[in-house]
């Protein structure tokens, strides 16, 4: 007997058995059918719960498939610096920040993006210190991948001009050799290392704040990553068990582990996939290079102002981690944003992996099938597939390698409306195959999308939307960004549902309304495919459904 039943709706169910269902049953966390109003509503029970959705659209639940959960979570009571349009309002909301804490504690903050200034040059510590000078001061650029600290913050940390460049980071001078204040990838560590730790309790409360705003934008799931090392990797997975114990995690969490734990995961013998439908060990992380507004993105060629950035983790270590990491059943997810990073990484996915999974169908109409051949396997290899995230600048040749290759492309759309200016300033004509959707999806890769939050806003309808149109919300440019690389609006949800459950390893039960997969699903406030694009990004979530629960409903339906 089912204990919820949705009806008169319009089903996105993305399985081609249901094209045109209206109403689904729910029973014991799973869905029970999936057909007609008459159909389901037959099958109700004096117990059952029904909800007239009076006729809007609902799709499966929404995965986020590269998110930093934790501290996004923990950056939601921090100072928030996003959209702030110029450095004169980051300096102003950072003294108005400075005015309200004591002398001498941290004041840390994230999000702030020079690229459409007035004047688009980096922070500096004098500009932090002109309005913080008795506080250390630390505030992360938007990409995480650049940070700038006031003399205050450096002081603390030791850090002078004698202090020298980390492997894969560096301290910017000026002309006397003295640090400015920015730091890029590595060398923010030198800094970020001597903030207070908070306490779990103060953990857990901002994970279960956080969850609870992920319903309400219809996320039921999110591919959680670490940006930092061990020890972040260590507060957010006893974050996430706690939450678990207490019987709290309403949040489908693939969890990544750090590449310098891999010794210590093929030690105990880890695969990809283990654990249940709430927490499970996704892959291992690594970065292959730095972020395009750092300018640490590794190119083939020259920047059109600056270098050619760096390589984070050399290919022969990568190249050793993927030959022992994949017998033993653990995938890698491996961030690369440069187009010589995601060269020099699809040659050692070819060279160490010559036997790979070939996805034979992508190219959805109505639906978006996932036919996978696993071909000559061994039984082994992990069913979580290896990937590529962001795949931000490459070469159309190479894009066309990840599917061949089995790769997820691991990409976020939402930071293509950040970046227009960046990529055209930084890369010129080359920056037509930066964020290139169609390329990829049309090359046989597998798309799983996500926002990088806090990179970027974790509102997945703004993912969609900027997968769509390849414009800003406020319509900009006309007619899109490279509008070639646009995708369909079904590609995008399928992105943001199919691809994120292939990619976790979870397609037997995620990613679409099918009967025996779990009860995950959104409800929303318009047809996404039947409004003007422009508008995606307006849309609303009226109710999301979690594990066959209402876990969020704004009210609009009884």
């Amino acid at each position: 007997m089912p204990d919820l039943i949705l009806h008169n709706g319009k089903l996105w169910t993305q399985d081609p058995r249901f094209p045109h269902a209206t109403a689904l049953a729910i029973g014991h966390g799973r869905i029970l059918a999936v057909g007609s109003d008459h159909e389901i509503l037959a099958l109700a029970g004096p117990r059952t719960r029904t909800v007239d959705l009076e006729g809007r659209r609902a799709l499966p639940g929404l995965t986020d498939a590269h998110f930093h959960f934790q501290r996004w979570a923990l950056g939601r009571q921090r100072l928030a610096l996003y959209g702030l349009g110029s450095r004169e309002a980051v300096l102003d909301a950072l003294g108005r920040r400075a005015e309200a804490t004591p002398p001498g504690r941290w004041i840390v903050g994230q999000g702030w993006n020079e690229t459409d200034w007035p004047e688009p040059r980096l922070l500096t510590r004098h500009d932090l210190d002109a309005v913080a000078a008795d506080h250390p001061v630390l505030l992360w650029r938007s990409d995480l991948h650049l940070a700038v600290a006031n003399t205050m913050a450096l002081r603390t940390a030791g850090v002078a001009a004698d202090t020298p460049d980390p492997e894969a980071g560096v301290v910017d001078r000026d002309a006397a050799g003295q640090p400015t204040g920015v730091l890029r990838d590595m060398a923010i560590g030198l800094v970020s290392s001597h903030l207070p730790e908070p306490t779990a309790d103060e953990v857990d409360a901002a994970m279960r704040d956080a969850i609870a705003e992920a319903h309400r934008l219809g996320l039921t799931g999110v591919h959680d990553f670490r940006s930092g090392g061990p020890e972040e990797g260590r507060q957010a997975w006893q974050a996430w068990q706690r939450l678990w114990a207490a019987g709290e995690l309403r949040l489908r969490v693939t969890a990544m582990i750090s590449g310098e734990a891999l010794d210590a995961a093929l030690a105990l013998g880890l695969r990809s996939g283990f654990g249940d439908d709430r927490l499970r060990i996704g892959g291992v992380k690594y970065f292959a290079d730095g972020s395009l507004g750092a300018r640490t993105a590794w190119m083939l060629e020259p920047y059109a102002d600056s270098g050619s950035g760096l390589p984070v983790t050399p290919m022969a270590a990568l190249a050793d981690a993927l030959a022992r990491a994949h017998p033993a059943g653990l995938s890698l997810a491996v961030h690369a944003i440069g187009d010589r990073a995601v060269r020099e990484l699809l040659d050692v996915f070819a060279e160490v992996l010559p036997q790979r999974p070939i996805v034979r169908s992508l190219s959805p109409i109505n639906h978006w099938p996932l036919t996978i051949d696993h071909g000559p396997l061994t039984i082994d290899h992990s069913p979580v597939p290896h990937r590529i995230e962001h795949v931000q600048h490459s070469t159309p040749e190479d894009l066309r390698r990840l599917g061949s290759l089995g790769l997820v492309a691991s990409v976020q759309p939402i930071h293509l409306v950040d970046d227009m200016a960046l990529v055209e300033r930084a890369l010129g004509p080359r920056g037509r195959w930066a964020y290139a959707f169609r390329t990829l999806l049309d090359g046989g890769a597998v798309l799983a999308l996500g926002s990088d939050c806090p990179v970027a806003s974790p509102n997945p309808f703004w993912g969609i939307h900027a997968a769509v149109t390849r414009q800003r919300r406020d319509g900009t440019p006309p007619g899109g960004w490279y509008p070639e690389e646009r995708l369909t609006v079904a590609e995008a949800v399928a992105g943001y549902t199919l691809g994120p459950a292939y990619a976790g390893g979870q397609l037997d039960r995620l990613g679409s309304l099918s009967p025996g997969k779990l009860a995950d699903l959104v409800v929303l406030d318009r047809d996404l495919f039947a409004i003007p694009p422009a508008e995606i990004a307006d849309t609303q979530v009226v109710m999301t459904v979690f594990d066959g629960e209402v876990i969020y409903s704004n009210g609009a339906l009884a």
